[in-house]
């Protein structure tokens, strides 16, 4: 599987604490995930008050909680790593096509990224809000991308990045990792490029 092309935000795998791709991934109680060593040395400053929180969402726990490797998470990682998939937008598709503003009224511009946590395209203009204010921290943003309900799985809500060969149709990472595991993957730039040379 090359990942030519291909380009998915890294962020959605990241921790929250050192900021870079998760590595030997844990998910808490409350279901945020981290690296496990990041998690008990954040954890490690905790031991004198005997609370623990989650530093995303401050939810506190009384008896530090165990945590066990997330193989999913664990597993995905590895897929991103095998395709190659980066977030740097600079290494992104350079054949993109004008993508209009969705939050301009009347004369659209030209959007100049993607959340794809409001599913909404912006031009520069509009996208400040996600850019300075704290609230819009998490969100995931993107090369700019038209259709986007067309873009999801709907099974998982993750953006369609690679095209599974055994069933013929296109599935996200969280497919790859379960009902299509052992499936013929390739990335839809990939399959694109073989179905046009037929």
């Amino acid at each position: 599987m090359e990942g030519k092309g291909l380009s998915v935000s890294a962020d959605r795998y990241s921790c929250s604490v050192c900021r870079e791709v998760l590595k030997d991934p844990v998910t808490i109680p409350c279901g945020h995930s981290y690296c496990m060593r990041c998690i008990n040395d954040f954890w490690d400053q905790s031991d004198k008050e005997g609370t623990y929180n989650c530093p995303h969402c401050r939810r506190t726990f009384n008896v530090r909680p165990e945590i066990n490797r997330n193989t999913v998470l664990t597993e995905i990682i590895e897929t991103l790593k095998e395709v190659r998939v980066d977030a740097s937008p600079s290494q992104s598709c350079a054949e993109q096509v004008d993508v209009p503003c969705d939050v301009c009224p009347v004369r659209k511009r030209n959007a100049v990224k993607t959340c794809m946590t409001c599913m909404i395209s912006y031009c520069e203009t509009r996208l400040q809000p996600h850019k300075e204010h704290g609230a819009y921290k998490r969100h995931k943003l993107g090369e700019p991308t038209g259709n986007l309900e067309e873009k999801l799985c709907a099974k998982h809500q993750e953006v369609l990045i690679l095209f599974c060969r055994t069933d013929e149709c296109c599935v996200c990472l969280m497919c790859l990792v379960t009902e299509h595991k052992s499936h013929d993957t390739v990335t839809l730039e990939e399959e694109r490029e073989r179905r046009q040379v037929r």
